[in-house]
């Protein structure tokens, strides 16, 4: 059944009213909310697993099962664990002239919050929001990329066994995304693109819905010189192949030391056949989700060769061109002597496309990275925990990684998000908790009115002699 702009309307009314009539749930209650959400989740894996499966042609189950399904029952369980504690109203300090009043914060929901999910990873980037926005005691309307309309299928009829579509909704299709985007929630989240971001932000103004944006951006990885070459190939492959690159913090680029660019090459192609052996038959290996990401890709390789670039694809069973294209499957590729000019380099590419640019001068890199838009995820290479802390403190990024990518985002006590063009706001960890609840300052006047010293008529009073004697000098 096709969702249409009056069906959202009216599931927004819904949630409203739903929400109206449970407007602070107890800690218990939002505990078991989250345990009938486990429990969806695990009752529906195997169904889940083989729809986003499908969405993609072939996407790898052991990736889904620990990047995404045990990504989110571990979040689970550390919200559950944690969510009564950040629930307890901060005391704050009341002034001396206000005195003996009293005053504290308390974290209450939102109410209603929309989340938009991008295709690569419906379940942990839908669920990941979902979770912070129930343990902070709002109801919730998820909408799914249209890419992702098998697992959409499945996953609204799971959580729909579970919770009210007044509680929780699923929505999924590219038909009614404008839509979606306009409705006046009190939170808003997206995740997906700096562009389609922009105009997402442009739409809640209207509203003034706060938004939290989970953008892209292009992600370097720096090598030093001193890395084993090895050991650096190793985690780039992991993390550059995971989900065949179609992963917002996957490291885009590479900064390499003049001269290790062939031992790198070399040892990024052995880790890789230790991988991935072959490509069109392995499950492991994941297709591109669509044809028309499948095309962006080959264009920016077709671009990056004509502008002088060298192009290295690494298919350890030489299985045939035509082959892989049918499956939409791109070998491992690295891209070397690149330049600026090349969209390669200009656009985020969400892919199995490693550029690597060579650099003499670390400070230069440095430099480089602070000129462009601010990134995502920084990557720097080196077991000198020195040298590490300088490139940090040297850069921005959303997150800043040594000698490890993209596994941050799996840890629960680490908030996830980006700065700048790469984002605004966070979820994960306590702060995914705080994002999604509104700090409400609270004071209590007790029957002693102090200020009651200081009410005009100000000529018949002495208390601001006292006041400037005591506190302005």
């Amino acid at each position: 059944m096709t969702t249409t702009p009056a069906m959202l309307d009216e599931l927004l009314l819904q949630q409203q009213q739903y929400f109206a009539k449970h407007p602070i749930p107890s800690a218990a209650e939002r505990r078991h909310s989250l345990d009938l959400l486990k429990s969806a989740l695990l009752k529906h894996q195997d169904a889940l697993t083989q729809a986003i499966n499908q969405d993609y042609g072939n996407r790898s189950l052991t990736e889904f099962k620990i990047g995404e399904l045990l990504t989110c029952i571990e979040q689970i369980k550390y919200y559950q664990k944690h969510l009564s504690r950040w629930m307890r109203p901060s005391k704050r300090r009341i002034g001396i002239l206000h005195q003996p009043a009293s005053g504290y914060v308390s974290y209450e929901p939102y109410g209603v919050i929309g989340i938009i999910t991008p295709w690569n990873y419906p379940l942990v980037l839908s669920m990941g929001p979902l979770i912070c926005a129930l343990a902070a005691g709002n109801v919730a309307m998820v909408k799914l990329s249209g890419a992702s309309m098998h697992f959409g299928k499945v996953l609204k009829s799971a959580l729909a066994e579970v919770f009210l579509p007044s509680q929780v909704a699923v929505i999924y299709g590219d038909d009614i995304s404008e839509h979606f985007g306009k409705l006046p929630f009190d939170k808003l989240i997206f995740t997906g693109s700096s562009a389609v971001g922009r105009i997402v932000m442009q739409q809640a103004a209207a509203n003034l819905t706060p938004v939290l944006l989970e953008l892209g951006g292009k992600s370097p990885a720096i090598v030093h010189e001193s890395m084993p070459m090895a050991d650096a190939a190793e985690r780039l492959a992991f993390g550059k192949l995971w989900n065949a690159g179609q992963t917002c913090v996957a490291p885009d680029h590479l900064y390499l030391p003049r001269g290790k660019l062939d031992e790198f090459i070399d040892c990024y192609q052995k880790q890789i056949v230790k991988m991935y052996p072959t490509l069109a038959k392995n499950p492991d290996y994941t297709s591109i989700i669509h044809a028309r990401q499948y095309d962006k890709l080959q264009q920016l390789l077709t671009d990056a060769a004509t502008k002088g670039a060298t192009i290295i694809h690494i298919n350890p069973a030489n299985d045939g061109d035509e082959m892989l294209k049918d499956i939409r499957k791109i070998p491992p590729t690295i891209v070397h002597g690149v330049s600026d000019e090349m969209l390669i380099m200009q656009q985020e590419i969400f892919g199995p496309i490693l550029p690597i640019i060579e650099y003499d001068d670390i400070d230069q890199v440095i430099h480089t990275i602070n000129q462009g838009d601010r990134p995502l995820a920084l990557y720097y290479f080196d077991y000198n925990k020195q040298r590490g802390d300088y490139i940090r403190q040297w850069t921005h990024s959303g997150h800043f990684g040594q000698n490890g990518v993209v596994t941050h985002v799996a840890q629960d006590d680490l908030p996830f998000g980006g700065v700048g063009a790469s984002g605004m706001g966070k979820y994960h960890g306590p702060e995914g908790f705080y994002s999604f609840s509104h700090a409400r300052s609270v004071m209590i006047t007790p029957k002693f009115f102090g200020l009651r010293l200081i009410l005009p008529p100000f000529a018949s009073k002495f208390a601001l002699t006292w006041i400037e004697r005591l506190f302005l000098r």
